[in-house]
């Protein structure tokens, strides 16, 4: 018995968890092209200052991050880079996906080389659309992202659910037919 039973967390104990966790989300940013511009806008910038967010970017290494970025074409040469830092990140691991390169191979869409959206990859929490993308919309996806990890199961993780996409576990997502949220 004792705290924790089974994998469950009383409510006020898992609210907590959730809140610091989300509130305090390292960035690794694995930019390709042209949104890593508009990433390090985002990032970078005091305009932006998203520490009040509670975003802390350029840890680092993948292990010390709890959140990946990935914007920009991704090529098939460059899949098992990307599952390999992917692997390298700690639980719970969160992907955002900026862009339309990222999301969906953007106008290289057809290309032999391409791959159509870095979720044939990994999963993917939160898309960005756009070409590129503006800051505002990639710190839109950030609050997101922390909206949805204050509602997220913690005992799901425990129980070996945490490697699947939060749209795999959140009720809103599961709704749509687990489509991760899309910041606007």
């Amino acid at each position: 018995m004792g705290l924790v039973d089974r994998g469950r967390l009383p409510k006020p104990l898992t609210s907590l968890f959730n809140l610091g966790r989300s509130y305090s989300m390292w960035v690794y940013q694995w930019g390709l092209a042209c949104c890593a511009i508009e990433m390090g806008a985002a990032f970078g910038s005091p305009r932006y200052d998203v520490m009040r967010l509670g975003v802390i970017p350029l840890p680092a290494s993948p292990r010390q991050a709890d959140l990946v970025v990935i914007s920009g074409t991704v090529t098939d040469k460059m899949a098992p880079a990307i599952k390999r830092l992917y692997e390298q990140m700690p639980e719970p691991k969160y992907v955002i996906s900026m862009g339309s390169c990222a999301n969906c191979g953007g106008p290289y869409w057809d290309s032999y080389s391409v791959t159509k959206g870095v979720d044939q990859i990994i999963p993917v929490d939160v898309y960005v659309p756009g070409c590129p993308p503006r800051p505002e919309a990639l710190l839109e996806g950030v609050v997101l992202l922390q909206q949805r990890i204050k509602n997220e199961d913690m005992g799901a993780r425990w129980r070996g659910e945490g490697t699947v996409a939060m749209s795999a576990i959140d009720g809103e997502a599961a709704e749509r037919g687990g489509v991760p949220v899309v910041a606007n």
